[in-house]
């Protein structure tokens, strides 16, 4: 079931269950796999995939000082690994128009089957 978020500004999100198999690979090493990644669209940006993160190789990862803010989403926390700096990204308090993806981590590279 897709969620809807409320318009601000003509501005709409929505959450679902992506029901696609989606891998990271970063040179050659599989970062993550899942096949219960939610699929967050958002005006004007690519489709991104939230991973839970009991699919994500985190022993890979390493936590970075970056910082963001998203007025729709919130505060997101970076991970790196060593030839890709803020590599992977999540919230751990979203607003809560986005609640579900609490957590999972999102990617820049993701392949989607």
């Amino acid at each position: 079931m897709t969620k809807a978020l409320p318009r601000r500004a003509g501005h709409r999100i929505t959450v679902e269950p992506s029901g696609r198999h989606v891998r990271v690979v970063r040179n050659g090493q599989v970062l993550a796999e899942s096949d219960g990644a939610l699929v967050l669209r958002e005006p004007g940006c690519p489709d991104a995939y939230y991973i839970p993160p009991q699919d994500v190789r985190l022993d890979l990862l390493t936590p970075s000082d970056a910082l963001t803010h998203c007025p729709f989403k919130g505060d997101a926390s970076y991970w790196s690994v060593p030839d890709a700096p803020n590599l992977a990204w999540a919230y751990a308090d979203p607003k809560p128009e986005v609640a579900e993806i609490a957590n999972h981590l999102s990617f820049y590279e993701v392949e989607v089957a």
